[in-house]
């Protein structure tokens, strides 16, 4: 539980991050992006597990590229659910789910 609220706030504050860099990913605020983490955190704890064995072949296919393709998808299907929260089409998506991965693991890594 611990490990998970500490990713929580780190994925918080690195999507308050990305909006603030001008990477095609933005908010009207520090709401929208809070409540967008909390969207990320609830997919990630109910649907990936079932994302990940429908896309199994596909990862294995290209060396788990293809789960960065589905955390993109998942991060622009974001902005359908929290008003305020935006990502400028896929390329943006893409560069922020690489991101909030790189921070989610290292954040995992550092609280185990």
């Amino acid at each position: 539980m611990r490990r998970r609220f500490f990713v929580f706030v780190a994925t918080a504050a690195t999507l308050v991050l990305l909006t603030r860099l001008h990477l095609g990913i933005g908010a009207t605020g520090i709401m929208p992006a809070v409540w967008a983490a909390l969207i990320l955190g609830l997919f990630n704890l109910l649907g990936r597990p079932v994302v990940r064995c429908l896309t199994l072949p596909f990862n294995i296919l290209t060396l788990g590229l293809f789960g960065l393709v589905v955390s993109a998808l998942v991060l622009w299907g974001t902005t359908a659910f929290v008003p305020g929260f935006y990502v400028n089409g896929f390329m943006p998506a893409l560069w922020g789910a690489i991101i909030l991965g790189l921070v989610s693991g290292v954040v995992g890594w550092l609280v185990k």
